[in-house]
């Protein structure tokens, strides 16, 4: 059996946030920052992703170092290693300096380098990871997609009810949607096994249920 060759490498602009997008996940951000704009316009205009990553030490607006008053280093910023790329979907631009974006969720990707640029933008050397495989619900779960199924509806989404029978597409919508802390959300975005993350999805409902 001849082994299967790995993604190319890509370089991608990162967007550190207190949050994780999740595939096929929508996400909607107000960029300000010097180093955002001009790197959001360029991906908007080229039709091309970049890459959304938690923040495990950092803010999301960069900082100057507090324990430095007199000099021009920033606080450090730290972010995981898999992400998840960000298609824009939608930008508008209500004033000068400031962009709204709608994006979309693509696949998961894992970094293999990074480096801050000059003016802070982090630029990550990254693999895709491969999708979800399409993973039936067994009959066990199916009350956690009824229950998904019932809150889109309250919400007015529209929602193609076949995926609705696919565990990755559930997990993931119950995985954006909780009150997760946010080092569990990232460990379930990492899960290579979709029915595992709606397993683990299934307990903490369980668990944290209203009596």
């Amino acid at each position: 059996m001849s082994r299967e060759e790995a993604p190319p490498l890509l370089q991608l602009p990162m967007f550190p946030l207190n949050t994780v997008l999740y595939p096929d996940g929508s996400l909607q951000l107000q960029i300000f920052e010097v180093r955002y704009l001009d790197m959001v316009g360029r991906s908007h205009k080229s039709g091309s992703p970049f890459g959304v990553v938690s923040l495990l030490q950092g803010s999301e607006v960069r900082q100057r170092d507090s324990s430095q008053p007199h000099c021009d280093a920033f606080a450090q910023e730290s972010f995981a290693d898999v992400g998840t790329l960000a298609h824009i979907e939608e930008l508008t631009a209500p004033q000068p300096g400031l962009l709204r974006i709608r994006c979309r969720g693509g696949r998961r990707f894992r970094i293999r380098s990074r480096e801050q640029l000059r003016h802070g933008l982090w630029m990550g050397e990254v693999q895709t990871l491969a999708d979800d495989a399409p993973s039936p619900l067994p009959p066990d779960l199916l009350p956690l997609s009824q229950a998904l199924g019932q809150l889109l509806a309250q919400q007015g989404a529209q929602t193609d009810t076949r995926r609705l029978d696919d565990c990755g597409w559930v997990a993931n919508r119950w995985c954006e949607g909780l009150a997760l802390p946010l080092s569990l959300k990232q460990s379930l975005l990492q899960l290579d096994s979709p029915l595992l993350r709606l397993e683990l999805v299934g307990d903490w409902l369980a668990q944290h249920a209203a009596p």
